[in-house]
């Protein structure tokens, strides 16, 4: 079965992922995975980053002439853009709502608070990375894995020209927006899953998927909006086409008792505006125990939406890798 574990720090030398139970002989389309990390890239907007990452894989173990070998999947990514200068102020004063208090509790103090260490976004990359993998390895079963941006700032499906509008407000106001993804996994065959903890269909999507920094909510079809129709309007009624069983709506998401149904995944993430942000916050100096006021300094995106697009589809694809047993 695929597993994946990511290694690295945003300002370390390096960040990479190892992937076992890669089968033998999948022919690892080195372009595809580029075209998927240029996706989540830092730097290319002006709704992003001015971090500036070229986001290159290098392999160094479990593929040898262009296949798979069936050994660990190894492969890294050079950080080179880094200005650790930026963060010499958190060390002490965690920003509200990031990773950096909780980190320097779990690892009593010895956490790498440089942009966030193992707990930034940049970690994702080797997260795009795995999942394109895992993407490969489903596409030969005719599965598919799609995201777009279903909210952002509170504009229902944002056109790119709202969303890099509202974007560059909030960044001009010294401050952050989110939203919400719509994903949506297609070709996945009725059966997978089951009832109970563990093998749970949403429940194996939802373990993925807050895997994803800044994911902090997770709903399935209809979703929260659910609590507001009645069954007859919630309930997705069977028909016959050709043969086969299919729902005239899809409410429930594609999943039924913990079990995909036939019909596509659909699931919304919402993504938390981002933390960093330069307005002036209430914070704690570790230090010295004092309560005291933090400006956040460095290079942020006041908007991830566009970049997590790729971050989410990847998580989805492990997942589905995960139901169905690859």
């Amino acid at each position: 079965m695929l597993k994946h574990e990511i290694f690295g720090e945003s300002h370390g030398p390096a960040i990479g992922v190892v992937l076992t139970g890669v089968p033998a002989g999948l022919v690892l389309d080195m372009e595809f995975i580029q075209s998927e990390l240029t996706r989540r890239a830092p730097g290319t907007s002006a709704m992003s980053t001015a971090r500036r990452e070229a986001d290159t894989p290098r392999i160094l173990s479990g593929v040898f002439e262009g296949k798979t070998t069936g050994a660990p999947l190894c492969a890294v990514i050079e950080n080179t853009d880094t200005r650790s200068k930026d963060y010499g102020k958190i060390k002490d004063l965690p920003r509200p709502s990031h990773g950096d208090f909780t980190g320097f509790v779990a690892s009593g103090g010895c956490n790498d608070y440089r942009g966030g260490g193992h707990f930034s976004g940049r970690l994702t990359a080797p997260l795009v990375f795995a999942g394109a993998v895992a993407k490969l390895l489903l596409r030969p079963r005719g599965v598919t894995i799609t995201a777009l941006i279903q909210r952002a700032a509170g504009i229902e499906t944002p056109t790119p020209g709202q969303l890099e509008e509202a974007v560059l407000a909030a960044r001009a106001q010294e401050d952050s927006v989110g939203g919400i993804l719509r994903g949506t996994v297609s070709g996945l065959p009725a059966g997978l899953g089951a009832p109970d903890f563990g093998e749970n269909a949403e429940g194996i999507f939802a373990q993925y998927l807050f895997a994803v920094p800044a994911v902090k909510g997770i709903s399935f079809g209809a979703g929260f909006g659910l609590a507001d129709m009645r069954g007859s309007e919630a309930n997705d009624p069977f028909y016959l086409d050709g043969g086969r069983v299919k729902t005239a709506t899809n409410h429930s998401g594609g999943i039924n008792g913990g079990i995909t149904n036939g019909m596509d995944v659909v699931f919304d993430v919402v993504i938390r505006p981002t933390p960093s942000i330069s307005k002036p916050q209430r914070t704690v100096n570790l230090r010295t125990m004092e309560e005291t006021e933090l400006v956040v300094e460095g290079r942020h995106d006041p908007c991830i939406l566009h970049r997590a697009l790729p971050v989410i589809e990847g998580a989805a694809a492990l997942a589905v890798c995960r139901l169905m047993n690859l």
